[in-house]
């Protein structure tokens, strides 16, 4: 099969945070500095979205049992809302806690739960002239099922890129100013994480752009999206070496996911910010499915709120 790449959503201004959602074969998403979720249903092409109280939004993860709770990541706050899938409007339902309160100028950027329903999700500085993010603001935390929240490491540019090896007791992180992928020892039990070490250079494999949002496929190769680098990368994790680029068209690539009934379709996001000096293409911003990559992905995890 040859690799097809379709757009599949209008431009948004920062796509991020895809997740498939098996029980209802769609697609959610969000568009971060428009502070909505977005619904993406495939088989009948229809796309929906609603307003989420709040400036920005960093992420969504459905929550466990149900079809229509989520939480997400809004400014520094974990909460849980509700939606039908329909209504332009999103409810909230109940904040579960905050972080970063030390520090003025940070926000959740990205978060996915990991195999036990807990949450993983850091911040970032604010963009500050728009596009130049300080360096050190953000933190990494671990949002327990019951409520509790633990900061696992601070110092973090933008957190971002989150995926887990269950097999080789893996979990993968980035912060996106590193050009670097971090590997975690991970204790599926206690969602505890340990021994960072760096297991692929963007600079050095001559990888333009910064790593963004990234996923994980049957063979335990990661998928990662390249923010301004109009690509998608898949690399082997365990020898460091990259093994692909998909061209995406759009510069500012954001995120990426397996979803469809079989994971075999790579949805990827995008965004159109306005960057000085930077051209963007006509579909800057779009939301994208990718197939005929002969692989398939992994089911993703909802949160579980004891």
């Amino acid at each position: 099969m040859s690799v097809k790449v379709k757009k599949i959503s209008e431009p948004l201004v920062l796509g991020e945070g895809p997740h498939w959602d098996e029980s209802q074969q769609a697609l959610f998403f969000v568009d971060i500095l428009d502070c909505c979720l977005h619904k993406y249903i495939p088989a009948t092409g229809e796309w929906t979205k609603a307003k989420i109280d709040g400036d920005k939004v960093g992420f969504v993860v459905p929550v466990e049992g149900s079809k229509t709770q989520f939480i997400v990541g809004v400014e520094k706050t974990f909460k849980i809302i509700e939606w039908d899938g329909k209504a332009n409007v999103t409810k909230d339902v109940k904040v579960l806690g905050s972080v970063d309160q030390d520090v003025d100028a940070t926000r959740i950027n990205d978060g996915k739960a990991d195999p036990r329903g807990r949450i993983f999700a850091g911040t970032m500085g604010q963009d500050d002239p728009q596009g130049v993010i300080a360096e050190g603001q953000g933190s990494f935390y671990r949002l327990d099922n019951d409520g509790n929240i633990k900061k696992l490491c601070s110092g973090i540019g933008i957190s971002n890129g989150l995926a887990w090896n269950i097999q080789e007791k893996a979990m993968y992180y980035t912060d996106s100013l590193e050009h670097k992928i971090r590997k975690y020892d991970y204790n599926i039990d206690t969602g505890d994480i340990s021994n960072m070490k760096y297991i692929f250079d963007f600079k050095k494999a001559g990888v333009e752009g910064a790593p963004d949002g990234t996923t994980i496929d049957t063979d335990g190769n990661l998928w990662i999206a390249v923010f301004n680098g109009s690509c998608v990368i898949k690399i082997d994790p365990r020898t460091g070496t990259l093994l692909q680029k998909v061209p995406i068209p759009a510069l500012q690539v954001t995120s990426v996911i397996f979803g469809g009934p079989n994971y075999d379709v790579l949805f990827v996001t995008s965004a159109n910010i306005n960057v000085e000096g930077k051209q963007q293409p006509p579909s800057a911003g779009c939301t994208f499915m990718v197939t005929g990559l002969g692989v398939k992905g992994l089911p993703g995890y909802n949160f579980r709120l004891k």
